[in-house]
C-alpha cells in the first residue's frame, strides 16, 4: 500500500474519533446522491414506458420510486466505504460523511435498509425479475466498483459503469418481466457513454485522484493515454447509440437526434484527442470541460428522444417503416 494510502487511512480513523456535527435533513438527502439519483430515475423511467406492455399507473409509479430509493441506498453505502478518500478530493469533501456531519455508522445502516426496503417492494410490487436486476446493480456498485474495482484497477470506470447502466434495463423488467434486445441497447448506451464522460472529468481533475490515490486512468497511465481511450470509447459508444433507434424503441426523432448529437460528441472527443497537454494548460482544460458539460446533454437528450418517439406514436403520428 503507498504512503498516500496510509495517510488516507490514518486520516479516515481519526476522523471517525471526532465528535460528529449535527445533521441536517438537507445532509441526509445529500447522502443519497440526488443529482446521480436523477439521472437514475429518468433513465428508469424512460425504459419502463418504452416497455411493449402496460401496467396501471400506480404499479409504474411505485416501481420509479423503488428504483429510486435501491439508488439512493447506493449512493449512501458508497459515501459509508469511501468516506477516507472523499475527504481528501476537493471535489468530494463536503460530502455528509467526510465532512462530519453524517456518521459512517449512520449512512451505512440507511444505505442498508434502503437496499432491502427496495428490493423487497420493488419485487412485491411489480415481478421478482426487476427486483433481482435492482438488487444485483446494488451490489455491483457498492461491492464490485466501490469496494473493489475504484480503487485497483484504472478500469474501474470501465467495468463500473454497469451500475449505472442498469436502471433502465430494472424499468422495462418492471412492466414485461424480461430483458430484450431493446432495453440491453439503452443499458448499452449508458455503459458505453461512462468512460468518455468520467475521463473528460478526470482530465481537468486529476489532482484530486492523485490525492486519493485512486487508480483513474489519468493517474495510472497518463493524460495523453486517456485522451486516446475518450476517443475510441466514442467511436465504439456510435453504433450503440444508432443500434437502438433500429430498435421498437427507436424512431425518426431518436435517430435524428443521435446523427446530430454522436456527430457533436465525435468531434468534441476528436478535439480532445488532438490536443497536447500544453495546449490544455494555456485554455485551462476548456475543451475537456465542454465536452465533460455536453456529455450530461448527450445521455439525457438520447432517452428524451426516445420518449418524443413514444408520443408520436402514441398521438399516431408516426412516420415510414417507423
Amino acid at each position: 500500500m503507498s504512503d498516500a494510502s496510509l495517510d488516507i487511512r490514518s486520516n479516515a480513523a481519526h476522523a471517525t474519533q471526532m465528535e460528529p456535527k449535527e445533521a441536517s435533513f438537507g445532509d441526509y438527502v445529500l447522502l443519497m446522491k440526488p443529482r446521480v439519483m436523477s439521472l437514475v430515475v429518468f433513465t428508469a423511467l424512460v425504459g419502463l414506458v418504452a416497455a411493449p406492455a402496460t401496467q396501471p399507473l400506480f404499479i409504474s409509479f411505485c416501481a420509479i420510486l423503488f428504483i429510486a430509493i435501491g439508488a439512493g441506498a447506493s449512493g449512501a453505502l458508497n459515501m459509508w466505504y469511501d468516506a477516507d478518500i472523499d475527504r481528501v478530493m476537493k471535489r468530494t469533501a463536503t460530502r455528509p460523511v467526510p465532512s462530519g456531519r453524517v456518521t459512517a455508522q449512520e449512512a451505512f445502516q440507511i444505505g442498508f435498509a434502503l437496499s432491502v426496503m427496495s428490493v423487497a417492494f420493488l419485487g412485491l410490487a411489480t415481478n421478482w425479475v426487476a427486483a433481482g436486476l435492482l438488487a444485483f446493480t446494488i451490489f455491483f456498485y457498492v461491492v464490485i466498483y466501490t469496494m473493489w474495482l475504484k480503487r485497483a484497477t484504472p478500469q474501474n470506470i470501465v467495468i463500473g459503469g454497469a451500475a449505472g447502466a442498469f436502471p433502465p434495463v430494472v424499468g422495462w423488467a418492471a412492466v414485461t418481466g424480461d430483458v430484450t434486445l431493446a432495453s440491453a441497447l439503452m443499458f448499452g448506451l449508458i455503459f458505453m457513454w461512462t468512460p468518455p464522460h468520467f475521463w473528460a472529468l478526470a482530465l481537468f481533475m486529476k489532482s484530486d485522484y492523485h490525492k486519493a490515490d485512486v487508480p483513474m486512468l489519468t493517474v495510472t497511465h497518463g493524460r495523453a493515454a486517456t485522451r486516446r481511450h475518450i476517443w475510441i470509447y466514442t467511436v465504439l459508444l456510435v453504433p450503440v447509440a444508432l443500434g437502438l433507434g433500429l430498435t421498437e424503441v427507436g424512431g425518426p426523432l431518436y435517430m435524428a437526434a443521435a446523427v446530430v448529437l454522436n456527430l457533436i460528441f465525435l468531434k468534441g472527443a476528436w478535439d480532445i484527442r488532438a490536443r497536447s497537454e500544453e495546449q490544455a494548460e494555456a485554455d485551462h482544460y476548456a475543451v475537456e470541460k465542454k465536452f465533460f458539460r455536453f456529455s450530461l446533454y448527450y445521455l439525457f437528450l438520447h432517452f428524451s428522444a426516445i420518449l418524443g418517439d413514444i408520443a408520436l406514436r402514441a398521438a399516431g403520428l408516426s412516420l415510414g417503416g417507423w
